[in-house]
């Protein structure tokens, strides 16, 4: 098979590589579906599960799923620093990425089946007694989420230097991640609608459909991360250096006094805030606000995934033509637009035909934000991937503790069952608001014309193993923060 070559540019540095093969971009790909199905029932019905199926209160769901982020929040920076780490322990030569990989798989599928089953052996327990019981599941389910997610995003720096191959990787990663949460809509939707009717509402008795569609995804998650081991290699515990052959570590100190990191985590903080609260409020305000049959809490976060998988197809040429800043500022104007049509539309005009155009503004919008902010902290990883596990979960807490405080604050509130209209300002104000804060970080950044902004020492010495370099040529590597 042919395999095209291109030249990398950065001041004084050029390189001429392969390009990843196709269907490695596939492998790795296919490697967070396992996260991505989980992700989809998280933060889409577990509030629905916990509060109408198992009959907690709001504020009692809202716990559950703050302990959920704060034990992930907790995870990632733990799990990137280690998974940084060059040990010698024999697990450790299957990759030192790809470990963790494999740990948090097991974490995940030992775990995630319980939380959304009824209490096993604990039914008539006290309710806070029962709250312990899914408290403790939750609590190594995200530590093992954690380690899928950390392990996979910090492979993209280490598979190709390249910017634009980066966002394809990054793109193709969200597209998996968009089938991952259609397939759980669909399988949703069909056993909701089949098995409940068109006007039931969810309630007590719909546990086992929830268990169905649980049992469905894990299966399909576990093939694909097999998928995944099997084709995506990654060097062992010996080769430490970074994709052009850096083998200084930047220190931690160092990473937390950039400005820089701040920055860019301030816009992924932001990102995940719009994309995972409308993820977690849309089926309660479908629910509650709307007051529209169950399978219309499927259907819906189905319509917004469809916009969202549509989209992430042109973010790479989208990314290429705007560049970073106006990609994201492009997608928080259709974000904030479907916020806004929320609060001003009429429940009736909504329920009939608006709803469906609201969903795919939010799904498109957050598709481009999305992986653009992915793409900017590749960026600000540059080369020097030695610490980018590190980078990937300092961004990944930021993202999980604002958004378990801001979703157990916004339960804690909706006091009035009478105030019908609360999601709909949730939606509104705290998604719009989200939306809102992450373009002006972006706004924020200054083009960086020398200077790599997490400090490392470049020492050339290439060297890659998914795809081949044909002639190295390095002076003053200087790469820039954002495009």
């Amino acid at each position: 098979m042919e395999v095209s070559s291109q030249h990398l540019l950065s001041n004084e540095y050029t390189e001429v590589y392969r390009r990843l093969p196709l269907k490695l971009q596939l492998a790795y790909g296919v490697g967070h579906v396992l996260n991505d199905v989980c992700a989809s029932m998280w933060f889409t019905y577990l509030l629905v599960f916990f509060h109408l199926v198992l009959q907690f209160n709001n504020w009692q769901a809202g716990f559950m799923l703050l302990v959920g982020q704060v034990a992930d929040a907790v995870s990632t920076p733990f799990v990137g620093f280690h998974s940084d780490q060059s040990d010698n322990f024999w697990l450790c030569r299957y990759g030192r990425r790809k470990t963790w990989h494999l740990v948090g798989t097991v974490c995940v599928v030992v775990t995630f089946p319980f939380i959304f089953s009824p209490c096993i052996g604990c039914k008539d327990s006290h309710q806070w007694a029962q709250i312990f019981y899914y408290c403790v599941f939750i609590t190594i389910f995200q530590f093992g989420w954690a380690s899928v997610q950390i392990s996979h995003l910090s492979l993209i720096p280490e598979l190709t230097p390249n910017e634009h191959d980066r966002t394809k990787l990054t793109a193709i990663r969200y597209c998996f991640t968009v089938v991952s949460n259609l397939l759980v809509y669909v399988i949703t939707w069909g056993i909701l609608h089949i098995s409940s009717g068109e006007e039931s509402k969810i309630g007590p008795g719909d546990a086992p459909k929830f268990q169905h569609v649980v049992w469905t995804g894990l299966t399909l998650g576990i093939f694909c991360s097999v998928i995944f081991h099997v084709f995506v290699k990654e060097e062992g515990a010996s080769g430490s250096n970074d994709v052009r052959g850096t083998s200084l570590r930047t220190p931690i100190a160092d990473i937390l006094r950039s400005v820089e990191v701040y920055q860019v985590a301030v816009v992924y903080m932001s990102t995940r805030l719009f994309v995972n609260l409308t993820q977690v409020f849309i089926p309660l305000y479908l629910h509650e606000t709307l007051d529209m049959a169950a399978s219309a809490l499927a259907l819906i976060p189905l319509i917004m995934f469809i916009g969202s998988f549509i989209t992430s197809m042109t973010i790479e040429k989208l990314n290429r033509c705007l560049g970073r800043k106006l990609s994201y500022i492009l997608g928080v104007i259709m974000g904030v637009a479907a916020c806004i049509w929320i609060k001003c539309g009429s429940n009736d005009e909504l329920k009939s035909s608006q709803i469906y155009i609201i969903a795919v503004l939010i799904g498109s919008g957050g598709s481009i934000t999305l992986v653009t902010s992915l793409g900017i902290t590749a960026d600000l990883i540059g080369d020097k991937t030695s610490s980018g596990a590190f980078v990937y979960g300092i961004m990944s807490f930021t993202d999980k503790l604002a958004n378990g405080i801001a979703v157990v604050i916004i339960q804690d509130l909706h006091k009035d069952s009478s105030n019908t209209g609360y999601y709909r300002d949730v939606l509104t104000y705290v998604c719009g608001g989200s939306a809102l804060l992450g373009a002006l970080a972006v706004i924020s950044f200054l083009k960086k014309v020398r200077g790599d902004p997490l400090g490392y020492e470049n020492v050339p010495n290439y060297n890659s193993i998914n795809a081949d370099v044909l002639s190295v040529a390095t002076e003053d590597i200087q790469p820039s923060l954002i495009s």
